[in-house]
């Protein structure tokens, strides 16, 4: 009897819109031969089953279920694809381990620690983990932009301390600017980041391990076509050049490969993630790991997985049976 996977999608933040998106391919790269395949979008407590695109049932969230015509459907396994809360901070994965259904993503802690971009640094920083220097602040905190430059120089980055896809990030070039940045990315988060600017170019590198192999994807050059890489580069066509596998020495690839592996090791990950860096005089900088990544058509996983002459589907399918039978 094939099992039934969940495509879930949706959340409570910012990124809801990415993570349609990222759940369409992701429900279309499932090969439905082998496994009965449903989408579940979530928002706030409206958790519901869709069909081309309309709702034919709720989600019992008692086992996280549905019933059509008093017949019950139970799901084997979520394949987790929101982006934000609380899909991505470890709430959602919380509530997977308690009914006992299987995921696709970190567990708990991992994705806890992963998504505050401030305590993960932190942690990685005590294995000297390259990385820029940050300072974190509240709402409510008394600013001293004198310090803050003096401490950090210019430019400098302010962003949520929670979040992704560069929603409320700002790159911060003149001190007068500070505090109009701060309060967009405190609409996204309670506490924020203001960061030491790297100068270099970004790659990012994915990977998935399980529990009989590790796939190192190949790493992509990314060169947006606005001054960083905002919301806008990431999501909007030809803003952003982006090659896979990028122009860098066989050296540089294995450096960063086995440093994505490392932190990967480190945080306690499972499933696909992402980790972005900067690369400067030969060293790549941490940015943050992304644990439920972008699955579009046109995302970095995808692109990287078709560089390495394998397909989408197979790759989440190995994701799916590796849970399964563990």
């Amino acid at each position: 009897m094939k099992k039934n996977i969940a495509v879930v999608y949706g959340g409570d933040s910012s990124e809801f819109v990415v993570s349609v998106k990222s759940s369409k391919n992701v429900f279309e790269s499932i090969d439905p031969a082998i496994y009965n395949v449903w989408k579940v979008q979530m928002k706030g407590l409206d958790w519901e089953v869709l069909e081309d695109d309309r709702v034919i049932a709720s989600i019992d969230k008692n086992d996280f279920s549905f019933s059509i015509n008093g017949e019950k459907t139970p799901f084997d396994f979520a394949y987790i694809t929101i982006h934000g809360t609380p899909g991505e901070d470890g709430k959602l994965q919380g509530y997977f381990d308690m009914v006992k259904i299987p995921y696709s993503t970190c567990g708990v802690y991992s994705s806890a620690l992963t998504f505050n971009k401030y305590f993960c640094s932190n942690y990685l920083r005590n294995f000297k983990v390259p990385m820029a220097k940050s300072v974190r602040l509240f709402k409510g905190d008394q600013v001293d932009a004198d310090r803050l430059v003096e401490e950090l120089g210019l430019p400098m980055f302010v962003k949520p301390n929670a979040g992704g896809s560069s929603f409320g990030v700002t790159k911060v070039k003149e001190k007068e600017q500070l505090l109009a940045a701060l309060e967009m990315a405190m609409k996204e988060s309670h506490d924020i980041l203001v960061e030491e600017f790297i100068d270099g170019p970004e790659f990012t590198c994915g990977l998935v391990k399980l529990s009989d192999q590790e796939l190192i994807f190949p790493v992509t050059e990314v060169i947006p076509q606005n001054e960083f890489f905002d919301f806008d580069a990431k999501y909007t066509a030809g803003k952003t050049d982006e090659i896979t596998p990028a122009r860098i020495s066989p050296e540089l690839t294995q450096k960063i490969q086995q440093l994505s592996s490392r932190i990967y090791d480190l945080c306690d990950c499972s499933g696909i993630v992402r980790i972005d860096y900067i690369l400067k005089n030969g060293e790549f900088y941490f940015l943050e790991v992304n644990t439920t990544p972008g699955m579009t058509a046109t995302s970095f996983v995808p692109q990287q997985i078709a560089a390495m002459d394998r397909k989408l589907g197979d790759v989440l399918g190995l994701i799916i049976e590796d849970e399964l039978n563990s």
